[in-house]
């Protein structure tokens, strides 16, 4: 189990989580994307009425809104879905459900964006659409740093895996069982 290390002020620490939380992944985000986490954490932290929010309803608001009010409404709707399904996932088991139900809406939201946008702006938000599940996962895993439960069962880490591939949700698995997990194959007729 790991020691939380105090920083001297709040983005430091969610800076360090972050950077411990890839280590620990071994995955490696570009620049842009760890600040634009860490300055998200920062600005949700202090937002506990974020949770209560449905977001399908905010995502088809942003759809009868244009200009600035639309990017921040889609924004805020690719926000929460990745502190949902990253930080949250037992929320969307309680709400009956998927977790790549929010991965999805977030994906579309910052898709949604990027293409709405004319400017540097554009190429980041599709960059947080293309990484959506990486950020997933590296917010996954500042939950679970220096626990000894999971965050998941490992039915939901492999329905998380099989349907985003998830690699928190595979080391999840791979971590409950000696067997490997294979994709379902859908062999629905047209």
């Amino acid at each position: 189990m790991s020691i939380l290390e105090l920083q001297p002020t709040p983005t430091a620490l969610w800076h360090k989580l972050v950077c411990d939380a890839e280590e620990a992944m071994d995955i490696k985000l570009d620049h842009d994307l760890e600040s634009y986490l860490v300055f998200l954490l920062m600005r949700f932290t202090d937002k506990p009425s974020a949770l209560s929010k449905i977001l399908a309803l905010d995502y088809l608001n942003c759809q009868n809104s244009s200009g600035t009010i639309r990017q921040e409404l889609l924004r805020d709707v690719g926000d929460q879905c990745l502190l949902f399904s990253g930080l949250f996932p037992k929320l969307a088991e309680r709400r009956q459900l998927k977790n790549s139900y929010y991965v999805n809406l977030g994906r579309g939201a910052y898709s949604d964006l990027s293409g709405s946008l004319r400017h540097s702006l554009a190429n980041m938000y599709a960059q947080l659409s293309e990484s959506f599940v990486s950020l997933m996962d590296v917010l996954r895993t500042i939950r679970t740093l220096g626990s000894d439960h999971e965050l998941t069962d490992p039915l939901h880490a492999f329905e998380l895996w099989d349907e985003t591939k998830s690699q928190h949700a595979y080391k999840t698995l791979l971590e409950t069982s000696s067997a490997l997990p294979a994709s379902i194959i859908s062999h629905k007729k047209h």
